[in-house]
């Protein structure tokens, strides 16, 4: 039956249809906003299912249609995901997840399709809107509705839903996701605004969609499907008894352990020793209750202050930092916290070397990379080397969102920076040790910070009328709690958040409290990085000398490039260094070796540097004549009358290539330079204003 609902949220209308388009599915919504138009399906599928997880797969899809392009690549047709996809697929993902019953198994599907793109549409906010709006109107069980979309705090006010084709400064940049009962999902970006202002916002988007989700109820009520009944399957419990009569005392000895391998091995015994002794059920069921009864332990000691490696609830564990171990890096750190470890490089390129990535807009060129890498080793699995997964790609992109915020401005720092984070040990909040080996790594490169960035994640667990915010979390706190909240930022504020949490929405007041807590660990943290920050941030030179920049007159730009490229090819092959000079005269030098770079840098500029009156040079005879001789000085040349020749030489002694030291007397009336050698043979060497070999 075709339904169309129409919406207004915060000042933007918004269209939904249903019954028009791909009926076969368990359900399907076409959402509109002005130009756009973009389909949501779901499909589950109810039969029997022995997964242990929820088997939820989302999948966002960006036509190039849509914008009225044809994609770039080889074949001229889409193909794998791309960042953006992927990274919109996860914010629909988070915001999903978390409103599904607890134990739901049924393999399920969302799709969504992006068919037309206005420029000034949300599309995140759009393609939340379908996908949840589908799940609503399907018969799989889900506890929505759930609004999403982009959230700014601008001059002190909340913008939801804001034109994308409109450019503007903002406090807070994030994409946020709700639930009639509260926050679901948030991720987004900040200018260092505070952990105050942040909870003002969001609690005043709240606000904005409060109405909203009583018409995305009636309609569900007028036009969605029954929702097939499902119940968390309940394990018999006398076979429940028996296990936790079996695995009491082993349990409690194995929490007390601190170490995580070792723990983790006792666990693994609880599990043996159960399946050993108890053979009238059977073994998924045994194993599944012997899980559940180590996670219900687990949150109920740390509801009572003991935490899994002995830390109190708002301690970050140990901190050790290094940099520069990886000598032929621009920039390097290895940052350790606990049993997380991170290896971090700082690699610097020139302009041309940014990536290039295609948008429905056209290509646009990043100037600042990060990626993000977790092998198998880092938490002990045989895992194979594989590309980038979802959670790299996301990880990754929080970790950058975090740094951007403090790298300079493409004025004052031209160049392309490629920050690339190996995991080499994990056991919780890999993404904040990435943000801070980060900053390290690029202080180390000679990166002019606007100020250092640390990173922390904060976890959660709630039971009845308890509820208890933990710092810094394990690996496995994360596993069995109720809340991922990673904030990363400086000493003034945040650079960048990320909330993920399993309740299916969070209440304001522990929300509040998480962002006060983080901010106290995210100062200690950047207290322990501060002896490195210090350091690195005195002495630049054996880092800035590996790259230097500098501006040149446009005029003389073909001075530095020379012929067919000649000259600045002969420059990099005598410096072994890469040069780039931009369309602006902004010339960019790299190399391995600190002087070679140097001597590049000096070279250029003496090149396109005009020749000051009285100033003292080092140049090379170029010509001989019987009125005296002439000089090159870089591109320049002038000539040394012979009354201007040191009275101990003849003429015939100057022999072409023969260096010179002269000073300048001026120029004739036509331009041509007149240099002294006479004038200058009292000037020490080292006096000389340039020296050109």
């Amino acid at each position: 039956m075709l339904s169309k609902l129409e919406l207004s949220i915060d000042n933007t209308s918004i269209r939904l249809e249903t019954g028009r388009i791909a009926r076969q599915a368990n359900a399907a919504v076409v959402v509109e906003h002005r130009g756009s138009f973009i389909l949501g399906t779901v499909t589950c599928n109810h039969g029997p299912s022995s997964a242990d997880f929820l088997p939820l797969t989302v999948d966002y899809r960006e036509k190039m249609a849509s914008r009225g392009r044809i994609p770039g690549n080889f074949f001229r047709r889409e193909t794998r995901a791309g960042e953006n996809e992927t990274l919109t697929s996860r914010l629909i993902d988070r915001s999903l997840r978390p409103l599904f019953p607890s134990g739901f198994n049924k393999e399920t599907v969302v799709t969504v399709t992006v068919y037309s793109a206005d420029e000034s549409s949300d599309l995140t906010a759009l393609s939340i809107l379908a996908a949840s709006t589908a799940l609503c109107l399907s018969d799989v069980p889900f506890d929505g509705p759930v609004i999403g979309g982009t959230l700014q705090l601008k001059n002190g006010h909340a913008h939801l839903l804001p034109d994308q084709s409109i450019d503007s400064s903002h406090e807070f940049n994030l994409v946020v996701s709700y639930s009639p009962n509260g926050l679901v999902m948030m991720e987004g970006d900040s200018n260092q605004g505070t952990e105050a202002q942040l909870a003002t916002l969001l609690r005043d988007a709240g606000k904005l969609l409060a109405p909203v989700f009583n018409q995305l109820e009636r309609w569900r009520n007028e036009v969605g499907k029954t929702k097939v009944s499902f119940e968390k399957p309940e394990m018999p419990t006398d076979a429940v008894d028996h296990v936790g009569r079996v695995i009491r005392d082993a349990l409690n000895d194995a929490l007390d352990i601190t170490d995580k391998k070792t723990r983790r091995f006792a666990f693994d015994q609880l599990a043996s020793s159960a399946l050993e002794t108890i053979t009238e059920y059977p073994a998924d069921v045994i194993s599944t209750i012997v899980d559940r009864q180590i996670k219900q332990a687990a949150r109920h000691r740390i509801l009572s202050g003991r935490r899994a490696d002995g830390r109190d609830h708002k301690t970050v564990r140990h901190i050790e930092c290094e940099v520069g171990l990886l000598a032929h890096n621009h920039g390097s750190a290895l940052f350790t916290r606990g049993d997380t470890q991170a290896l971090v490089s700082a690699t610097l390129g020139s302009q041309r070397e940014g990536q290039d990535m295609e948008t429905l807009s056209g290509m646009v060129k990043r100037g600042f990379i990060l990626h993000y890498n977790f092998p198998g080793f880092s938490v002990g699995e045989t895992r194979r080397p594989s590309g980038p997964g979802r959670r790299e790609i996301g990880h990754g992109s929080l970790a950058r969102r975090a740094l951007l915020g403090v790298m300079p401005t493409q004025d004052s720092w031209p160049y392309t920076t490629r920050i690339v984070s190996d995991i080499t040990e994990s056991n919780g909040s890999s993404s904040m040790a990435t943000v801070c080996g980060g900053c390290l790594a690029l202080l180390n490169a000679g990166v002019p910070l606007t100020a250092p960035v640390a990173g922390v994640a904060m976890g959660l667990v709630v039971e009845n009328d308890s509820s208890i915010i933990l710092t810094d979390i394990l690996g496995e706190e994360d596993h069995l709690g109720d809340m991922d909240f990673k904030v990363a930022g400086t000493k003034k504020g945040i650079t960048a958040v990320q909330l993920d949490n399993k309740l299916g929405s969070l209440p304001m007041d522990l929300l509040a409290k998480a962002l006060e807590q983080a901010r106290t660990a995210r100062l200690h943290i950047l207290d322990a990085m501060n002896p490195l920050i210090e350091q690195e941030s005195g002495d630049k030179y054996n880092r800035q000398g590996r790259h230097q920049s500098l501006k040149i007159p446009v005029n003389k730009i073909g001075l530095v490039v020379g012929t067919g490229g000649k000259t600045i090819q002969g420059l990099q092959a005598d410096t072994n260094t890469r040069i780039e000079v931009g369309k602006d005269g902004h010339v960019l030098i790299l190399g391995q070796d600190v002087e070679a770079v140097s001597e590049a840098k000096r070279r250029i500029e003496l090149m396109t540097a005009d020749l000051r009156k009285d100033g003292v040079y080092i140049g090379s005879v170029s010509n001989q004549k019987e009125f005296g001789i002439f000089v090159r000085i870089s591109e320049h040349e002038g000539l040394v009358h012979l009354s201007e020749l040191r009275n101990s030489q003849t003429l015939e002694s100057y022999k072409p290539g023969d260096k010179i030291m002269v000073r300048v007397l001026g120029a004739d009336s036509r331009g041509r330079l007149k240099l002294s050698e006479k004038a200058a043979q009292n000037v020490n060497i080292q006096d000389a204003t340039n020296y050109l070999p």
